[in-house]
């Protein structure tokens, strides 16, 4: 008896979290999909009926991370600079960077993707875009730079900042460079009188 369109969609899930985990723990090079599918309690062969190459399974991994965590941020202020500082607080912080088999695969993976293939790339230039669009809809054009501008720039500070912290081997020293690096870009972002103030120039005195 076939399988049902429902177990399809649960095991393909079980695949991209077990690809997540692992991604995170180990880098994608380092990771086979014979490891992949033993961490989902699978066998190698269902893997093709999911995926051509690791390369897919990555980037619908990446996809996948991106709409969690749009709906993990429906808790956060929707708009203004108050959202760009939050998630700035949620992203750069001790929870994101202890939690390794969830966390953001940005912070996890630049140096393998940078010498993977077109669609690891691709899709790792996806989630970055997502990024900087969550961050635009809260910032205003300020000292000659658009709010794309001011979100590349955060989002680089952010999975800058990640990636360091992940890195070194000290856990005092990891602290610091969340905590120092979140102040520094929330301080960026400027008051919300500020973001006010840009506005009214931009729009004429209110009446």
């Amino acid at each position: 008896m076939p399988y049902s369109r429902q177990h399809k969609r649960e095991t393909r899930a079980r695949i991209i979290e077990s690809a997540h985990r692992l991604f995170n723990r180990r880098g994608f090079a380092a990771v086979s999909i014979d490891d992949i599918m033993a961490e989902a309690g699978l066998t190698r062969g269902g893997f093709y009926n999911h995926f051509k190459a690791k390369e897919d399974l990555y980037a619908e991994m990446l996809v996948a991370y991106a709409v969690r965590r749009s709906r993990d941020n429906d808790d956060l202020p929707q708009c203004g600079p108050d959202m760009a500082r939050a998630m700035i607080n949620k992203y750069v912080s001790k929870p994101h960077l202890e939690d390794v088999d969830g966390h953001c695969p940005l912070m996890a993976l630049p140096s393998d993707v940078s010498r993977a293939g077109t669609a690891a790339r691709a899709a790792y230039r996806d989630v970055l875009e997502s990024m900087i669009s969550l961050f635009e809809p809260g910032l205003e054009p300020k000292d000659g730079l658009s709010a794309r501008q001011q979100g590349i720039a955060l989002a680089a500070t952010c999975v800058g900042a990640m990636v360091l912290a992940r890195t070194v081997d000290d856990p005092d020293l990891a602290n610091e460079i969340c905590t120092a690096s979140a102040a520094f870009a929330c301080n960026a972002i400027g008051s919300d009188k500020t973001a006010q103030g840009s506005r009214q120039a931009a729009t004429g005195p209110t009446r």
